[in-house]
């Protein structure tokens, strides 16, 4: 049976120590088959240095690459709104590269943003590709013969709601109405990303579709129309990451969405400011063969010395009962298995 484990944002600024931010999950990493992960952060030192007020997460080349390859992480997803700029983004492939470390979502031109990873582990075909909805308008977007990431654009619209779709709205007849905002994923981009995917499952037993996406702990509609088209395309489990929490999990034709898997190895955020007692969760999917047969979580918090550590679920009941309503309001089921949560695929 093979073992696929997958995680949220992986940021390694400021790590002095390569053997650090890992040490309490490699062994979790080393018995599965295969770890994919959004690598939140270029590796890439600027000459003349870098403001953390300016956009861009940029860790030692040497040292970064040398944690992901100690902690045997397979393969990183590397389109996100802080990978950004193009000496930065080309530097850190370049050394993503040279460490031998697959990766998929950023390039030298959008053909090469565009590409898959597909690895053999366990016996099985894996195929992984990532897209971001959260980027700047310049020096970021992959393009024909430009340097960037793969990008699915979204849309917003304000709307005034003309009809009671919440108990809370109040009739339109009251001054101050607020508007509902909407969201949908743009078109040619979606249809970009859903042929890449049905292509990739063509050559792949199993496809993970990885999205940065969201914000603040609402599941947006863009988000669930990008997944379900995952989905339908040939995704045989969708990954959201981006806001920095746990958000909810839905299954959608047998397939597990986890919208958004918050933070996994994160000490340093936006301007310099270390990241609080965040918590986050470290997904796992056991294959029979090609078919999904068990998949759930494991929360992960870090510690004073930036180590990501496995939680007790007994001591995360609070955030699992929160998970867990919030699941349900997509129709799915969370259920405890010793510290892990397990998603009721139906």
């Amino acid at each position: 049976m093979a073992t696929l484990i997958l995680t949220g944002d992986v940021n390694l600024m400021n790590v002095d120590d390569p053997a650090v931010p890992f040490a309490r999950v490699r062994d979790a990493f080393r018995d599965a088959d295969l770890v994919f992960s959004n690598l939140e952060c270029c590796l890439y030192q600027p000459p003349g240095g870098h403001s953390f007020h300016n956009e861009g997460f940029f860790a030692d080349p040497a040292i970064g690459g040398e944690a992901l390859r100690m902690a045997g992480i397979g393969a990183v997803g590397i389109a996100n709104n802080v990978n950004y700029g193009e000496a930065a983004i080309l530097a850190s492939v370049a050394r993503l590269d040279a460490i031998g470390m697959p990766h998929t979502g950023a390039g030298a031109n959008l053909a090469a943003a565009r590409a898959p990873v597909l690895l053999q582990r366990g016996g099985l075909r894996f195929g992984c590709l990532q897209r971001s909805s959260v980027y700047w308008p310049t020096n970021h977007e992959a393009g024909p013969h430009d340097p960037g990431i793969a990008v699915i654009r979204g849309h917003t619209a304000y709307q005034v709601p003309m009809h009671k779709i919440r108990p809370e709205i109040p009739p339109m007849n009251r001054p101050g109405i607020p508007p509902v905002v909407v969201t949908w994923a743009d078109a040619d981009s979606l249809r970009a990303f859903t042929e890449d995917v049905a292509a990739l499952r063509a050559n792949a037993d199993v496809v993970v579709a990885s999205c940065h996406w969201g914000l603040g702990k609402d599941v947006l509609a863009y988000m669930r129309e990008i997944a379900h088209a995952a989905i339908d395309a040939g995704a045989a489990i969708v990954v959201g990451h981006g806001p920095h929490y746990s958000l909810p999990v839905e299954v959608y034709r047998g397939k597990p969405i986890f919208y958004g898997l918050g933070s996994f190895s994160f000490h340093t955020g936006h301007g310099g400011r270390q990241h609080g007692d965040w918590i986050g969760m470290m997904a796992q999917a056991r294959f029979d063969g090609a078919r999904l047969a068990e998949v759930g979580f494991r929360f992960v918090r870090h510690n004073d010395r930036n180590e990501t550590v496995p939680c007790a679920l007994a001591q995360e009941q609070v955030e699992f009962e929160d998970i867990r309503k919030r699941s349900e309001a997509f129709g799915t089921r969370l259920s405890a298995s010793g510290d892990a949560v397990l998603v009721e695929l139906g």
